[in-house]
């Protein structure tokens, strides 16, 4: 029996990269995804190649007006939303004395006031409609530790190790289940941009953080998104029913806690 039979995940940021990943995964587990993304085009295009099972929604996580529209059409689609993984992300790197408010505010109100938010409306839906849910926070192990260069990051995703373990204390009254995952590095298009942060502020050839990174890791290699499926898959199944508030980390053994 698939684990996911009958129920339905929104995945915000699902157009590309580990959001796709985890919408194919759910699928082959038996759920119906909808993939929201801002890139609307990208996301029919991905919902398309993957059936019936998916669908795409236009959204935008820095407002509120997108959040409650792509969780309407959701339930409009598919009846209702069973899972939601907030995905949606950006990553910035500056030194301390070069950090702008407008990259801090940028980055925050995608990566935690678009998670909050969009958990929010999400929450309300289950509450609404009764019966639980799963909402899984993708943070990092940038959450985990500062570094130099990425302090506004760090600092999101800091934020949603926090948030997690809040809203999970508040929501599982009404039989939510609020966990995180905490990727380390993983490999992928979104890579390009961070390597091109760090050849800047490094002195770096392109192309030469990611080779040292991947050398780092214990596993061996940088992540894939294929890595983070399986955690996804478990925490948004029964089998972690009476798991709350946690952050696991997927990430070769870069970080113990």
């Amino acid at each position: 029996m698939k684990r996911l039979n009958g129920k339905t995940a929104l995945i915000t940021g699902a157009a590309r990269g580990i959001g796709l990943a985890f919408a194919k995964a759910y699928i082959r587990e038996g759920a119906q995804v909808v993939l929201g993304d801002i890139d609307i085009a990208r996301a029919r295009t991905e919902a398309t190649a993957l059936g019936d099972a998916a669908f795409a929604v236009e959204m935008d996580v820095t407002c509120q007006d997108s959040i409650d529209a792509a969780v309407a059409a959701s339930v409009a689609h598919f009846g209702q939303i069973d899972i939601l993984i907030n995905n949606a992300a950006i990553f910035t790197a500056a030194p301390i004395i070069e950090i702008t408010r407008a990259d801090y505010a940028r980055c925050f109100e995608i990566n935690v006031a678009g998670a909050l938010f969009t958990m929010q409306a999400v929450a309300r839906h289950m509450i609404e409609r009764g019966g639980g849910g799963k909402i899984i926070n993708m943070a990092s192990q940038a959450g985990r530790r500062g570094e130099g260069l990425v302090a506004v990051y760090c600092a999101s995703k800091a934020a949603i190790i926090s948030l997690t373990q809040s809203a999970g204390l508040d929501l599982i009254r009404h039989g939510i289940n609020v966990n995180a995952i905490a990727p380390g590095v993983v490999d992928g298009e979104h890579w390009d941009g961070v390597d091109a942060f760090f050849a800047k502020y490094e002195g770096k050839e392109p192309g030469q953080k990611k080779r040292e990174v991947g050398a780092g890791v214990p596993f061996g290699r940088m992540g894939v998104a294929e890595d983070l499926t399986g955690m996804a898959v478990f925490l948004a199944s029964s089998e972690a029913d009476y798991i709350v508030a946690q952050t696991y980390n997927v990430d070769g053994g870069q970080w113990m806690s």
